[in-house]
């Protein structure tokens, strides 16, 4: 009986720290794997462009009229207009 705290303590610790960090490694390892041309996407180091080509695991992106940057699939963090979170919350209007 006196092990039942420390097994409820792992079993919090569990699903407060390691599930949702499992779950946003999942997440970002289907974004890395549906990265295609024309995608608009932004980089770990804030870097924003446009998916120009895939090879393998890098990806050449975009970032001017005739400026392309080669970075690893994986250093690309969210893809942009994918969903409302990328929208601002409070439009400017005019």
């Amino acid at each position: 009986m006196s092990f039942f705290p420390i097994i409820l303590m792992f079993g919090v610790l569990y699903m407060v720290m390691i599930r949702p960090q499992q779950k946003r490694a999942r997440e970002h390892r289907d974004l890395v794997g549906s990265i295609a041309a024309g995608d608009e996407v932004v980089t770990t180091a804030g870097i924003f462009g446009v998916v120009s080509e895939v090879e393998g695991d890098v990806v050449w992106l975009e970032v001017a009229k005739d400026l392309e940057l080669k970075v690893l699939k994986s250093t690309v963090d969210r893809r942009l207009g994918q969903d409302a979170s990328d929208e601002p919350e409070n439009p400017i209007e005019d």
